[in-house]
């Protein structure tokens, strides 16, 4: 029998975060197959003197099954970046439901080739960055080091060895043609390449949990913006989302005649409107007031059964290197609240 994977982190955020951190606001709260097949045992009886009804059959139920093994077919990857804790891969997702193409970057905890976990699935922590993102994620380079930062983290007991998907949230670098992670009549769908394309791309290549549980997304500014949008809108694929110091109202100049559209794509709509259960960890830097108002606006909206905490970091301003010094106290609550790497 294989050896067992470490057992799911369950446990609450250090102390130092938890004094940061405000009660729950929201209400104001490698390829496989999958399942056993099931094995049937048939018992007739039989009567030499006369003919006898034989016994109904019986069959055990089917094991419950809670990894998805990768489904395929298998995506090309070239080595984008190696790292401390193992290689960034890079490749180009075709969307079969969007007919969106752009690059994705993905990158597996060494857990995931360990031998020992060759029948476990993992979580999955999709990140999104901030700017355009048309082209590049940052939480692949070296200014966000959150690979480096989880495998410390997983050696202390602290966190889950997460596989970490980094897509694009942009085809284009002009900000006037920003796609603000959503579905613009008459502009390429990136919100469903974002919602159904990718988590499809990432059951189709890698070993993952059955169920949203296992599911989170991050980001940073712009990228805060897609991940609280995208759990909003799909609680079914996401369960857990970390919006770190962003804005909620839309305003790309393409929703120009679609008001309508615009809003049901509002961050500032969707959390008042109590429709998804997900839990969420809204962060702001303590330095900046306006935005420190905004996040705790946005959070005193939530209602059930959406549930929001909200985080200040102390003397934090609207900077990557501020973002970078967020990385171990999102990695923690993204711990206590998704589920941790299973084995069937």
């Amino acid at each position: 029998m294989l050896p067992q994977p470490r057992p799911a982190v369950r446990r609450p955020l250090a102390a130092a975060a938890l004094l940061a951190l405000a009660v729950p606001l929201a209400a104001c709260g490698s390829s496989g197959s999958g399942a056993d097949s099931a094995r049937a045992a048939i018992s007739t009886g039989q009567n030499s003197a006369a003919a006898s009804a034989a016994a109904p059959p019986s069959s055990a139920p089917p094991k419950p099954t809670k990894v998805l093994m990768p489904t395929g077919p298998a995506a090309h990857f070239s080595t984008a970046r190696d790292t401390k804790a193992g290689p960034i891969l890079m490749t180009t997702l075709a969307g079969a439901k969007s007919g969106v193409s752009g690059k994705v970057w993905v990158w597996l905890p060494p857990q995931y080739d360990d031998p020992a976990y060759a029948r476990t699935g993992f979580p999955v922590l999709t990140l999104y960055a901030g700017g355009q993102s048309a082209g590049y994620n940052t939480w692949t380079d070296n200014q966000l080091p959150i690979q480096e930062v989880d495998q410390e983290m997983v050696a202390q007991g602290k966190a889950h060895p997460f596989i970490m998907i980094m897509p694009v949230q942009n085809l284009d670098s002009d900000e006037a043609k920003a796609l603000e992670c959503a579905d613009i009549p008459g502009q390429p769908k990136i919100g469903t390449w974002m919602s159904q394309d990718v988590p499809d791309f990432v059951r189709a290549n890698f070993r993952t949990l059955k169920g949203r549980d296992g599911w989170a997304v991050m980001g940073a500014s712009t990228g805060a913006f897609c991940s609280a949008k995208l759990a909003l809108q799909h609680p079914d694929v996401f369960k857990a989302a970390v919006p770190i110091d962003g804005y909620w109202n839309p305003d790309s100049p393409l929703w120009k005649g679609h008001e309508q559209e615009r809003l049901a794509n509002s961050p500032d709509q969707l959390i008042a409107a109590g429709a998804a259960d997900v839990r969420m960890l809204a962060t702001a830097g303590g330095a900046n007031p306006y935005e420190t108002k905004l996040v705790k606006n946005w959070v005193a909206k939530a209602k059930a059964p959406t549930t929001v905490e909200y985080y200040e970091q102390p003397g934090g301003k609207h900077l990557t290197s501020d973002f970078k010094k967020m990385i171990p106290t999102t990695l923690e609550w993204l711990t206590a609240n998704t589920a941790g790497p299973e084995s069937d």
